[in-house]
């Protein structure tokens, strides 16, 4: 399996991210109990609005396809979406991968 990084880039409705936030955090934690998702987290504060989410998938598609049930994408919160593959290489969390 590859490692994949998935970016998202939020559509301006914070309202909207505050109310669906609940199930999209079930549905990305559902899938690193998993062992799909390596590590998920908002991207800072000084940044767009968005998020990334890195997971192991066999291709692009089907790590873009993981994505497609998520609650924030459901709700038209996500405005882009993209996968790049990622070869981890250095660092303690490159090993556990």
């Amino acid at each position: 399996m590859a490692v994949f990084a998935i970016s998202y880039l939020y559509t301006d409705d914070p309202g909207g991210r505050d109310r669906h936030r609940p199930d999209h955090k079930d549905y990305i934690s559902g899938l690193a109990d998993q062992g799909v998702v390596l590590m998920s987290g908002p991207l800072g504060p000084t940044e767009q609005p968005g998020a990334l989410i890195v997971v192991q998938a066999d291709s692009k598609s089907a790590a873009l396809a993981l994505t497609e049930q998520d609650p924030f994408r459901i709700a038209g919160l996500v405005a882009e979406v993209f996968a790049t593959e990622w070869v981890p290489m250095l660092g303690r969390l490159a090993k556990e991968i």
